[in-house]
């Protein structure tokens, strides 16, 4: 692993990113976690146990590793205590090296509620919201009163700020008999949370800092994909927050010269979960048949997964917004089965082929996928460990997409487990 490396998922997340940085936090000193929520989930299967993370870098279940979450990140208190208590469940060993950025802000009930009432009064133009309450919690951040980490050790700041929330969210709280409207009681878990979150707190930017001049290898870990950036992703069918390389600098406080290298993670097909366009989506039977090979049910609210063929014209567009220098290809043991797979090379729009992601919306649920017909290889890749063990069939369909995007490829995944790895 290059000194300082970021990963990043180049489709609409669940691209296998938990695994990905398993697997190169072993090369590395520190894991930083720079964006998104409990929104996200990644699962990762080590000898037999399945841990799933949401807000915990992937790292943390490589032992001795430090695991940071910075101030990009939307840090839900209650999902965070559950997390910590599932680790301590499974043995993992978290005292002394979890930690978090007092400027994180925080994810609190209320948002959750916010969040499922703005999705429900949306009615048929839905995003598909996982109702984490991660919008609301980065719109409160924006809007600069959102309550961040820092302000759980300062009593008296806290209950102001949530006495202000009162006033400017009374038309979501004043009335509501339901619990995460409660303040008082939300005053009163972040109260306790603060005890268990003290010894955990760092200024994260400045601990990256330390660490590069140390020499130490520092991974970068980023949440969901890409084309759900709320810039450069497929808007406002986004998440909330910057998912791309981008986000690595604003979401840990570093510049971007602590950056040695860019590592996307492209599943061997596309998914999405949630609502907005997906050009190669299977509505068939082959799509069903994916995402029953895939087990394609999203890790954290568990809803069926979209699935189609892969998209080479999304994934230039997230190579180039990365900067990503190599890839590592995820799930290749799902399309054993299929005596053909297609890849979209272009679109056809208005007429006219083009070979980049139009970023106006309105333009790009219009688009029609150009696909190239490769041979499948019919044959089991599940567990294979070297790339000249692969059948032919699957060396060139590999080939074919690193050559396209220009770039290296990294890794090669042929199963859920740790060890199912081809390391190019």
């Amino acid at each position: 692993m290059s000194k300082n490396t970021v990963v990043v998922g180049c489709q609409w997340g669940d691209e296998g990113k938990g695994k990905i940085v398993d697997l190169l936090a072993a090369q590395a000193d520190v894991i930083a976690r720079f964006q998104g929520g409990a929104n996200a989930g990644h699962t990762i299967h080590v000898d037999n146990i399945k841990y799933v993370l949401h807000l915990i870098p992937s790292g943390i279940i490589q032992p001795g590793k430090v695991c940071l979450i910075g101030n990009g990140v939307v840090l839900d208190p209650i999902n965070f205590k559950e997390e910590l208590d599932v680790l301590t469940s499974q043995g993992i060993d978290y005292s002394g090296r979890l930690f978090v950025s007092p400027a994180s802000n925080l994810v609190l009930p209320y948002h959750k509620l916010i969040d499922a009432v703005e999705e429900e009064n949306r009615g048929t133009g839905s995003i598909g919201t996982t109702k984490r309450g991660i919008g609301p919690a980065y719109v409160d951040k924006v809007a600069r009163h959102g309550i961040r980490v820092a302000d759980l050790f300062a009593p008296e700041r806290l209950r102001k700020r949530l006495d202000y929330q009162r006033v400017i969210k009374s038309r979501y709280l004043e009335g509501s008999t339901d619990e995460r409207a409660d303040l008082d009681r939300t005053y009163q878990m972040l109260l306790e949370m603060a005890e268990i979150l003290r010894p955990m707190v760092v200024d994260v930017s400045l601990y990256l800092h330390r660490a590069h001049r140390q020499k130490k290898a520092i991974l970068y870990e980023g949440a969901q994909g890409c084309l759900l950036d709320v810039d450069l992703g497929t808007y406002p069918f986004a998440t909330s927050s910057n998912t791309t390389t981008g986000g690595a600098l604003t979401g840990l406080g570093i510049g971007p010269k602590m950056i040695d290298e860019v590592v996307g993670v492209v599943k061997a097909y596309t998914t999405r979960v949630g609502a907005g366009p997906f050009p190669t989506e299977l509505v068939d039977d082959s799509g069903e048949e994916i995402r029953r090979l895939g087990d394609e049910y999203g890790a954290t609210t568990g809803r069926p997964r979209r699935c189609g063929w892969l998209d080479l014209v999304a994934l230039r567009h997230a190579v180039r917004i990365n900067g990503v220098d190599s890839i590592a290809i995820t799930k290749l043991d799902v399309l054993d089965n299929q005596a053909e797979i297609k890849v979209c090379t272009h679109y056809e729009l208005d007429g006219e082929t083009i070979d980049q992601v139009p970023l106006d919306l309105a333009r790009l649920v219009h688009v029609k996928p150009v696909y190239k017909a490769l041979p499948g290889w019919q044959a089991d890749t599940t567990g294979v460990t070297a790339f000249e063990d692969l059948p032919p069939k699957a060396k060139e369909y590999l080939n074919y997409i690193a050559g396209d995007l220009e770039v290296a490829i990294r890794l090669v995944s042929t199963g859920a487990k740790r060890e199912e790895t081809i390391m190019v």
